[in-house]
């Protein structure tokens, strides 16, 4: 499985320039900081800079290097529409499904669409209801982070999706068609507490699909809470920047954003193949299958 987990972490980053979460059920925080495994494409988490350990570390290396991480607290940014993500050879169509099929809440249902994949070549595809985004405050920590060695080799989480609901897909080659919809459950009623002019229960979502080739993971909470992180972005320590002054054309060393200060992450891996195993291409274009592993 991992070669194929590794695949379809790739393909959303290609689509995205973010990093794809295997597991949406186990959190990834902001302020997280680790390595990615190189196999499987997850994230390896060794801290959180917003955790009280990581002072003490600090502390014990210098304790000069004083955070003040606390003040700038992650931001939750608004609730956004229904996110759908997908590589290239993912194509979404009309909603329809087989005759006979009778789902009820189907025909309602607001997130429902058909997508129709490649032959010959997986492609991915990472659903999101209703999802929020939360980030580093702007201007406020990255800055502080920059300088401090514990991190010089580390990637840094700097944003997350989180969300209620998500599928994610990864195509088998065939040239397969799904239909994917979110539909309203059954209504949950509590078993034991007694119902009166103010009780209260949730209704519940639920995902409805006929995928059956592929590889299919989905999720959604029946109470609506954001349990779920499909998607963050990563980021590692950049170099100093130099900067040009007219008076004179001086050059100095100086920072200038955080853009800079913090860049996007590489895949760690070679070019990967169709099944997620690694193809490196030689400068002429060809394979060379003798040169790795």
């Amino acid at each position: 499985m991992s070669p194929l987990q590794r695949k379809y972490v790739d393909l959303i980053r290609d689509a995205t320039s973010k990093w794809a979460n295997w597991d949406p059920p186990i959190a990834i925080k902001v302020g997280a900081f680790g390595k990615l495994d190189r196999v499987t494409g997850e994230l390896e988490v060794h801290g959180n800079v917003y955790e009280a350990e990581f002072q003490e570390t600090l502390d014990k290396i210098d304790p000069t290097l004083r955070l003040k991480l606390q003040q700038h607290p992650p931001v939750a940014g608004p609730v956004e529409d229904d996110f759908i993500i997908s590589s290239s050879g993912a194509q979404k169509r009309a909603f329809s499904v087989a005759p006979g099929i009778d789902i009820m809440g189907l025909a309602t249902a607001s997130l429902k669409a058909d997508f129709q994949f490649s032959q010959g070549k997986r492609d991915a595809l990472l659903v999101m209801h209703s999802p929020r985004m939360e980030y580093f405050p702007p201007s406020a920590v990255l800055e502080q982070l920059y300088h401090i060695p514990a991190l010089a080799d580390m990637y840094l989480v700097t944003s997350v999706f989180t969300c209620p609901a998500f599928s994610l897909y990864l195509s088998d080659k065939s040239g397969e068609k799904i239909s994917l919809a979110l539909i309203a459950s059954a209504p949950i009623i509590p078993s034991v507490a007694p119902l009166g002019p103010n009780a209260s229960f949730s209704t519940g979502i639920d995902w409805w699909t006929d995928a059956s080739r592929g590889i299919l993971r989905k999720g959604a909470s029946k109470e609506g809470e954001y349990v779920f992180t499909p998607l963050y972005g990563l980021k590692k320590r950049g170099g100093w920047i130099k900067k040009i002054f007219r008076n004179g054309d001086q050059k100095q060393h100086g920072r200038s954003s955080e853009e800079e200060l913090w860049v996007d992450v590489d895949a760690p891996w070679e070019p990967l193949d169709e099944d997620g195993e690694e193809d490196p291409i030689d400068v002429d274009g060809s394979s060379c299958p003798d040169t790795f592993g």
